[in-house]
């Protein structure tokens, strides 16, 4: 579960810079990071990247666990 929320800010945040990217022609974690090409940034897009991986999974896991959850509360 804290994992599953982790992956989906870290997804969020890269959807962000990509916006920044798209809107505005500026890339934060490069201008953070000085460079797109330097090794923290490429860090970080990668682990975007894996978090957006990750999130993947969570639109084919069966949703019967959180209702028997909320019924046994």
């Amino acid at each position: 579960m804290f994992l599953d929320k982790l992956a989906l800010a870290l997804a969020i945040i890269g959807g962000l810079n990509w916006g920044s990217i798209g809107l505005f022609n500026f890339d934060l974690v490069a201008f953070i990071c000085g460079g797109s090409g330097s090794w923290l940034a490429r860090v970080i897009y990668t682990v975007v990247g894996l978090a957006a991986l990750w999130c993947l999974t969570l639109l084919f896991r069966p949703e019967h666990n959180s209702q028997t959850r909320q019924s046994h509360a």
